[in-house]
């Protein structure tokens, strides 16, 4: 009876085994391989992985002593078995009967990579005879060079890391050919127990581990007793780096570059979809310039304390004259707020007012149908536009209720009039207004309300950069773009090619814009962003100081700044940093100007000179200097927005000057703050001026005076 239940044991195991011999030997996977970001300098910003950060390497970039490790730990006799290695199971239960634990495995480093790769890791007689005849199969199709290879590109070392390569960049910050005995002995020690092993974790259980592989590779002659020795007495916190945060990726993010690199990530996710940038090992150059962004996020958190809690949060956009987001300074610090300040909603977040930085699109549209920057318009303190407001009149009030008599539309540029701007909307049409805004890059839905001219819709620092650069291209909008190329390992997927390139203006139209726009740095509310070189630009301030810009450049690089609390725009800016309200001509223009001092200050070249009504328009504005509010001549304060006595420039302040509350009213009551702080102090409200404009309409909104 014994016998016969022996024959039909074994007969049974033979006939399971010829079953499993003639499954074919199972297609190899394509193993998931980590995705590497890049700066522009060619210096790595981050990896992007999922559960399985790999690096493969060939058997020649990984040192012999790793090596020699890992078969003494893992499969002393890997190189002269077949697969399987009937003594080495012996031996190895030995050892763990001894040890009373599991501290040498009997499965070979063959069967090791079968498990992980082919068949799977499920518990049962039939999964471990299929791994041992596929073992001996893939021992015949390959050398043994071949599957080690393999198997150190595969295994396990815990910490997210898959493969040597990877396990070498988790664990000491550096590439596995820098490797040496005491990091190969630890390592090898891992894969034995990839989480229990981890010295952060269980530091005596990886001492352990670490001198179990140095008497393997003593018996194995790999190393001597006096070698393993000296790696003992090294302690492994002394060599082992701490784990990083689960959600760190990235490599040495300095400067505020996390935000620059998840912008990027979700890029690439929306072009080749997750699984492949995951874990298709991409290798991706983007435009970013690590001295640039360096600068940037100085010149944005190195400008005000960061331990004061009324310090506002900040945004900064740099484009080089090819569209390409040379830095970008998405928030204060990623590891306390993910949401991306500088993209909007691309970022997680909702997008800002831009105030009267939106005018000069208004303004492109106005000298597209014909019009002048000669031609000018009535600027009364309040202006009342009859019928604009769903058949009701639509109130627009000036800053400090100043009024100008009669403004070019230059020099209503100059001083941000609300009053001229507001009749302008009215002239060239809401819908033509928005259509010009999308056509140069401002995303998202925008209503075409007359009101729209004042900045009351929501856009982001990159979008707004991206219109500026238009201007300052002549008119070509060219997409602000953050990857310059992709490949993987079957060759170049993207080139340095400049994206979304169309012509939305006329280049005299383009020049006209950015010829006022220089003279609201050279005369205007951006007085504090003048450079060494030629400058232009506009600021920005929203109802009741939540949002304060300035956007502007030069020959060299276009400039986005936005400040506000990321909380929201409810949240006034008041007594930052000795200013007692922050606009876009106070703490964004000096942010500009000491970011630009440093990276793109000018060459002294300007523009070629636009024609205005056939006159060629140079240093002097062609309807000379604004003129003076009807009631009292001005006593100038921080960034006033009308003028010096003279044409030429002041010295440019080296620090946001601030403004004492006496030198400047606070806002008439009922008129918003009056934005763009800093205009003509001591000014009495002007005359209002009704004039009807039927059958326009404008959503009602309280205090659009508010936005200047």
């Amino acid at each position: 009876m014994l016998l016969l239940l022996g024959l039909l044991f074994f007969t049974g195991l033979a006939g399971l085994a010829w079953v499993i011999s003639q499954i074919p030997l199972p297609s190899e996977a394509r193993l998931a391989s980590t995705s590497v970001i890049y700066d522009a300098s060619g210096q790595p910003l981050a990896e992007l992985h999922g559960t399985e950060n790999r690096f493969p390497v060939e058997l020649t970039e990984v040192p012999r002593v790793v090596q020699d490790a890992v078969i003494a730990a893992e499969d002393r006799n890997f190189l002269s078995h077949g697969g399987v290695d009937p003594v080495g199971i012996l031996r190895a239960t030995w050892a763990d009967i001894r040890a009373g634990s599991a501290v040498e495995g009997g499965s070979t480093i063959t069967q090791q990579y079968v498990k992980n790769t082919l068949v799977g890791s499920e518990r049962s007689l039939v999964r471990k005879l299929k791994e041992a005849v596929v073992a001996v199969k893939l021992e015949r199709k390959y050398d043994k060079r071949t599957i080690l290879e393999k198997y150190l590109n595969t295994v396990y070392f815990g910490r997210g890391a898959y493969g040597v390569q990877a396990a070498s960049q988790a664990y000491f910050g550096r590439d596995v050919g820098e490797l040496g005995l005491r990091e190969a002995a630890y390592l090898a020690g891992l894969i034995r127990a990839p989480s229990a092993g981890d010295v952060a974790i269980d530091a005596p259980r990886a001492a352990q581990l670490r001198a179990s592989v140095l008497d393997a590779m003593v018996d194995t002659a790999a190393i001597t007793q006096a070698q393993a020795d000296a790696v003992r007495a090294v302690p492994l916190e002394s060599y082992v780096f701490a784990p990083t945060p689960a959600d760190a990726t990235f490599i040495n993010p300095t400067a505020g570059s996390e935000y620059f690199v998840d912008y990027v990530r979700r890029q690439l996710v929306a072009t080749y979809g997750e699984d492949r940038v995951l874990r298709g090992g991409l290798r991706v150059e983007t435009s970013l310039d690590p001295a640039i962004q360096s600068v940037a996020y100085d010149a944005v958190y190195g400008t005000l304390d960061p331990d004061d809690p009324a310090t506002p949060d900040a945004a900064l956009v740099a484009l080089d004259r090819d569209g390409r987001v040379v830095a970008m300074v998405g928030g204060r610090s990623w590891r306390d707020s993910q949401v991306n300040l500088a993209v909007g909603a691309e970022g997680g977040g909702s997008g800002r007012q831009a105030g009267s930085a939106f005018k000069p699109l208004a303004l492109a549209e106005k000298l597209a149908q014909g019009g002048s920057l000669d031609a000018t318009y009535p600027a009364p303190a309040t202006i009342v536009l009859a019928g604009a407001d769903n058949g009701a009149d639509w109130e627009v009030s000036n800053y400090d209720k100043a009024g100008y008599g009669r403004l070019s539309l230059l020099d209503a540029t100059v001083v941000s009039s609300n009053t001229v701007y507001a009749q302008l909307a009215l002239e060239v049409g809401p819908e033509a207004v928005a259509r010009l805004a999308t056509q140069m890059g401002i995303d998202g839905p925008l209503e075409p309300t007359p009101s729209i001219v004042l900045g009351t819709q929501n856009t982001s620092v990159l979008d707004m950069a991206g219109a500026y650069l238009t201007f300052g291209n002549d008119g070509t909008y060219l997409e602000p773009r953050v990857i310059r190329t992709v490949s993987d390992e079957t060759g170049p997927l993207v080139e340095d090619q400049p994206a979304g390139a169309r012509r939305v203006l006329d280049p005299d139209v383009a020049r006209q814009v950015r010829e006022a726009l220089t003279q609201v740095v050279e005369r205007g509310s951006g007085r504090g962003a003048r450079l060494p070189g030629p400058a232009w630009g506009k600021t920005g301030t929203t109802e009741d100081y939540g949002d304060a810009w300035f956007l502007g450049g030069n020959d060299e690089l276009v400039v986005g700044v936005w400040m506000g609390h990321a909380e929201g725009q409810s949240i006034p800016m008041l007594n930052v940093g000795g200013v007692p309200r922050v606009a876009g001509g106070t703490w964004p223009a000096a942010i500009f100007r000491k970011f630009m001092t440093q990276v793109a200050p000018g060459d002294g070249r300007d523009h070629p000179a636009p024609r205005i009504s056939g006159q060629e328009v140079g240093g002097t504005p062609v309807a000379g200097e604004i003129p003076a509010p009807a009631t009292t001549s001005p006593s100038l304060g921080t960034d006033a927005t009308s003028p010096p006595t003279t044409h030429a420039p002041a010295p440019a302040p080296t620090t946001p000057p601030s403004a004492s509350p006496t030198t400047r009213p606070a806002a008439t009551p009922g008129a918003g703050p009056g934005l763009e702080p800093a205009g003509p102090s001591g000014l009495g409200p002007g005359p209002t001026t009704t004039v009807a404009f039927p059958g326009l309409t404008t959503p009602t909104r309280p205090n659009l005076d508010a936005f200047r």
